[in-house]
């Protein structure tokens, strides 16, 4: 073997070094691109599950105010001072369906499904006639639901144990385009009574 066939052989093997390297770089390079484009697909998609989990608080905030038919009987169990209506476990019925009573050593929406389809959530829109589309796209898998919970509301000099009037914590559920991408918001509502100045 003379030298020039061990400077062809040398070559041969520096060219294939520098190759592997590209193709090393080349796979880490289209790896962490996949991965971005996961990453941004996972927020986007936790964005939408945010957004509709809002329109769900929205929703039951619409609910306690009685904006579809306020002389429902729906919009009754919201009156000033009453706690009609409100179960142990969240109410199930036609009338009550998701309305919770306060339980300190169990708060109600710790005790349901949220994501389920049955129980005691009411789903977006049943008391209010909203409607959400859903479905395809860039839109939530599914409608969000939530529970209204009855809270103890006492200002100062007032009598503890006697409900002039509710305050209500709300549970929402949001779904992303995916069922599985789920976001939980909780709101406190107050209903002010007709001639009642807001609460500062």
């Amino acid at each position: 073997m003379n030298r020039f066939d061990r400077c062809r052989g040398a070559a041969l093997l520096t060219a294939l070094f520098v190759l592997l390297a590209i193709l090393i770089i080349g796979v880490s390079a289209a790896h962490t691109a996949l991965n971005a484009e996961k990453s941004a697909r996972n927020e986007r998609d936790r964005h939408i599950a945010f957004q509709a989990a809002e329109a769900g608080l929205l929703d039951a905030e619409r609910d306690i105010e009685g904006v579809a038919d306020p002389a429902s009987a729906r919009a009754a169990l919201f009156s000033s001072g009453s706690a009609l209506g409100f179960a142990d476990g969240c109410g199930r019925g036609p009338e009550n369906l998701g309305l919770c009573a306060y339980l300190p050593s169990a708060p109600a929406w710790q005790a349901v499904d949220l994501a389920g389809d049955g129980g005691a959530i009411t789903p977006y829109g049943r008391f209010t006639g909203a409607a959400l589309p859903t479905g395809g796209g860039a839109l939530p898998a599914r409608a969000p639901r939530y529970v209204i919970e009855l809270m103890p509301l006492a200002r100062a000099g007032e009598d503890a144990g006697r409900r002039a009037a509710n305050a209500y914590r709300i549970t929402a559920i949001g779904f992303g385009v995916r069922d599985s991408t789920q976001v939980v918001l909780q709101s406190f509502y107050r209903k002010v009574a007709p001639g009642e100045g807001r609460l500062q």
